[in-house]
């Protein structure tokens, strides 16, 4: 039995996930990407889980640098999450209009304003159909003070839970 893409990206789109921003610093510069296929693996040891498609230009940058930030998006975000989004966006500069600071040991952008930020080291990959997932051990992580409201992301559209 052959099962249609799209006809999958509409069964899959049906499955509230939350919404993330992805970021990398490689050869000087920043790469970041919205994400909604970031899944905890392991509690022992911490390990957490991105999808990234190969063809992203996220993709090689992330593979190089072996270190990555997960920014878990609050639903005032939805702007920046529809930014990086975007396919075709300058790499260069792409965090400037985005309030960030760096991770003092990998040097990964965190975005100010999220949920919770939480810093991975890569600790393997499998390649799986046209995308590459990426296991990290994380190295560090920080809660926000405010539970504040997720950005959700439910049949192509964002959302906001509380």
């Amino acid at each position: 039995m052959t099962v249609d893409p799209d006809e999958y990206r509409q069964a899959v789109g049906r499955l509230v996930t939350g919404v993330t921003v992805v970021t990398t610093v490689a050869d000087g510069h920043d790469h970041a990407m919205t994400a909604n296929a970031v899944s905890s693996v392991s509690l022992d040891p911490v390990r957490l889980l991105v999808c990234v498609e190969r063809e992203a230009r996220f993709h090689d940058a992330v593979i190089s640098a072996g270190v990555w930030g997960v920014n878990i998006l609050d639903a005032d975000q939805r702007s920046i999450a529809a930014w990086l989004s975007t396919r075709g966006r300058p790499l260069h500069g792409q965090l400037d209009r985005v309030a960030h600071h760096r991770d003092p040991e990998t040097g990964v952008a965190l975005l100010d304003g999220s949920l919770a930020t939480i810093v991975c080291r890569t600790d393997d990959t499998l390649v799986s159909g046209d995308h590459t997932i990426v296991v990290g051990d994380v190295v560090s992580l920080d809660i926000g003070e405010q539970p504040g409201r997720a950005l959700a992301y439910f049949r192509g559209r964002f959302g906001t839970y509380e």
